[in-house]
């Protein structure tokens, strides 16, 4: 089993949450990579509204 950063599960979790308001229970679960997942598709959803160039970082929108 690999273990996660706590930090990084509660930045992902807020950052799903925020977006599709999901509850906790929803967002927590979801797998790992699911998370990751919809990270990068609301990612781009506002990188494409905003009409930026594509990031490396999922987080900075």
């Amino acid at each position: 089993m690999n273990l996660y950063p706590a930090d990084k599960i509660y930045e992902e979790a807020a950052f799903v949450a925020y977006y599709v308001h999901w509850s906790r229970d929803e967002v927590m679960n979801l797998t790992h990579s699911e998370r990751i997942r919809w990270c990068k598709e609301i990612s781009e959803i506002n990188r494409k509204i905003s009409r930026e160039p594509p990031k490396n970082d999922i987080f900075k929108i």
